[in-house]
């Protein structure tokens, strides 16, 4: 890993956006995002500066504090072939929602829709951009069933790209999800604005992943993983979760979401 762009050859410079939650609650989900990156070829990189996406403070309507942060983002993120996240909502706030906030300004609005057009989700990165068709190597003997979260399918069209990859690690089941498409409940502030709504919604989806009979849920947003790992723990569930970037990397050996870090 190194803060410097400096790639080699032909191999992909990626700067890769850790995301709050990786960094604060899963750092195990940054390094999955790292192993996978460089097994598709590409050079990795991590610029120590990168801060927020601005994400809560746009949702909440403090657009000049959100567009603040977008202008470090892109300042920390220019040098690199292709942004990527291991997080829908992320990708999503700077590939869509970047060049509208700063679209009055000529400079950064321009510089804002360059970024934009390399910003990618990581699986989708992986599967659409890479190529990648299976993960060589990767074994989890384990049933598990997957989430899809709300930025990352309705906003980055992310959904057969991580059936892909799972279907081929070798002694994985995938179960699907019932409603695998409806919201957890997390939504960002959704949660904090709306306690109650939002409690019913994850306690929905906590019972659907239960019906399913497996073993381990899986998403690619750590906000849904948080959110449906506190419920099932409340609630008492045997359902480990996990973000699907630590079983295709095969890092499965630590404690599961909501069991310690």
């Amino acid at each position: 890993m190194t803060d410097a762009a400096s790639g080699r050859g032909t191999r992909p410079r990626v700067g890769l956006f850790v995301t709050c939650l990786v960094d604060l609650f899963r750092p195990t989900v940054g390094f999955a995002a790292i192993a996978l990156l460089e097994r598709s070829g590409c050079t990795v990189a991590v610029p120590e500066v990168q801060t927020c996406c601005g994400q809560p403070a746009y949702n909440s309507g403090d657009r000049a504090d959100a567009a603040d942060l977008a202008r470090r983002v892109i300042e920390a993120f220019e040098p690199y072939d292709y942004v990527v996240a291991p997080s829908g909502s992320c990708a999503g706030m700077i590939r869509l929602h970047y060049p509208e906030l700063l679209a009055d300004d000529p400079d950064w609005g321009e510089r804002a829709r360059r970024l934009a057009a390399r910003t990618y989700e990581l699986v989708s990165f992986l599967v659409d951009v890479r190529g990648m068709t299976r993960v060589d190597g990767a074994r989890l003997a384990a049933t598990v069933t997957y989430h899809d979260s709300c930025s990352g399918l309705r906003e980055l069209g992310v959904k057969e790209q991580p059936r892909t990859l799972l279907h081929s690690v070798e002694g994985l089941i995938l179960k699907e999800l019932p409603d695998a498409e409806i919201c957890c409940g997390f939504g960002g502030t959704f949660c904090v604005k709306y306690p109650e709504i939002s409690n019913r919604m994850v306690a929905d989806k906590a019972a659907a992943a239960a019906s399913t009979g497996a073993e381990l849920l899986l998403a690619g947003d750590m906000g849904c993983l948080l959110n449906i790992a506190g419920k099932m723990k409340r609630d008492g569930m045997a359902v480990e979760v996990r973000h699907v970037a630590e079983v295709l990397a095969g890092m499965t050996d630590g404690p599961a979401i909501g069991e310690g870090r």
